[in-house]
């Protein structure tokens, strides 16, 4: 792909960020998932506790998602240590894919929790019907549906969507 189409795809996506107020304040979904380890696990979880929740939908035979989850793997190891954002991966291969799931995420050694879904259950996390692999939701520290992305977003994006949202937060409140 050439450099120039990579840098309107970039642009796009924070201009899509950016739009976040259009899906502001729906609650965080209450969604039980399961993990790789066959363990149920409420969405809710994760998010909504004092911290930035980057919700990553993915799929482990989507190029996109094989090409860019190290962006995730990149964010989350960079707030791990301050503890103010995580990263939540969820699979849409279906349980009965598990493997394929599990191959997914030790081949990018992602050290953050991922569940896995049936397809029809991401609809359920708001902000209109689930398109496609990648998608990102981004949920504020109080737990409130803050921006989703359909597509490919890199790390800088998310760090800059948080910045103005919290730079925002501060002036009203």
């Amino acid at each position: 792909m050439e450099v120039s189409v990579v840098k309107r795809i970039k642009w796009l996506a924070g201009l899509l960020l950016m739009m976040a107020p259009m899906w502001a304040a729906a609650a965080s979904p209450d969604i039980v998932l399961k993990g790789l380890d066959g363990v149920a696990r409420n969405v809710n979880e994760f998010i909504g506790k004092g911290q930035w929740t980057v919700v990553a939908i993915w799929h482990s035979d989507c190029p996109i998602c094989r090409r860019d989850i190290h962006e995730m793997a990149f964010f989350h190891d960079a707030h791990k240590k301050a503890k103010d954002a995580i990263v939540l991966g969820v699979s849409v291969d279906g349980f009965a894919n598990k493997a394929k799931a599990q191959r997914f995420v030790d081949e990018h050694n992602l050290d953050f929790t991922n569940l896995i879904a049936e397809p029809e259950q991401i609809a359920r996390f708001g902000a209109g019907r689930f398109v496609g692999t990648p998608t990102f939701y981004i949920y504020s520290p109080q737990g409130e549906l803050a921006a989703k992305q359909v597509g490919p977003i890199g790390q800088e994006d998310i760090e800059q969507f948080i910045k103005k949202s919290d730079s925002a937060a501060r002036k009203n409140g």
